[in-house]
């Protein structure tokens, strides 16, 4: 599965800095939050940068460049570190929220079951079909042109980069085989996005130590 995941020339022209660590689990036995994941998390909270921080105004920047207005769709790193204290999901959120939380790095995770197709992020034609909930129901939206969108072949799975995900592929207590998307840009170093892909698979591996795990850096020059 992630060796086809790739990103479109158009989405890089905006940011050539753009990299993404991608993470593979499979065989995962996920559960509800408990006191290890609370751990996790609060011992992130007490770590977190502040939103003026260089790495969060980076993606601010990197969503204006595709027109997106961030104060009012906030990539998702700086949403969460404006919630604190962080929410409490399933341990296997929790464990991607608390490193997205420490290192200032957008985290996304997708339930693969779910998926159909290649991962992609492209720049948006307008029509592909994205399922949230609005007001407690089911609807089906669309991106705007040029908004820059992970997709599989079905639609869009995470609009605006990283701001919302969509309800199918949402990583839930079922969830057994994963994919993580960890996404870098300047001035975060690719020591660092390795060094937080390595803690995450270090928290997966202490939910369920015969998770398996591959991974692979992609972007322009990787």
């Amino acid at each position: 599965m992630i060796e086809a995941i790739w990103i479109d020339e158009a989405v890089t022209e905006l940011r050539p800095d753009f990299k993404v660590l991608v993470i593979g689990a499979y065989g995962l036995r996920n559960g509800p939050s408990d006191d290890r994941s609370r751990g996790w998390l609060a011992g992130a909270a007490a770590e977190a940068v502040g939103t003026d921080h260089e790495k969060i105004v980076a993606w601010q920047d990197a969503y204006r460049a595709f027109g997106a207005k961030p104060q009012r769709t906030r990539p998702s790193v700086d949403a969460l570190v404006r919630r604190m204290p962080p929410p409490e999901i399933n341990l296997v959120v929790d464990a991607y929220n608390a490193v997205s939380i420490r290192h200032a790095l957008p985290i996304g995770g997708e339930d693969l079951a779910h998926y159909e197709g290649t991962a992609r992020l492209v720049r948006a034609n307008g029509d592909e079909p994205f399922d949230a909930i609005e007001k407690g129901e089911a609807v089906i939206d669309h991106p705007e042109i040029g908004e820059v969108v992970w997709r599989d072949d079905r639609g869009v799975t995470c609009r605006r980069w990283n701001w919302r995900q969509c309800v199918r592929t949402r990583i839930t207590e079922e969830t057994v085989d994963a994919l993580f998307l960890l996404e870098r840009l300047a001035p975060m170093s690719l020591e660092e996005l390795a060094a937080a892909g390595d803690e995450l698979t270090g928290l997966l591996r202490e939910i369920d130590p015969g998770v398996r795990v591959e991974s692979r850096l992609v972007g322009p020059g990787a």
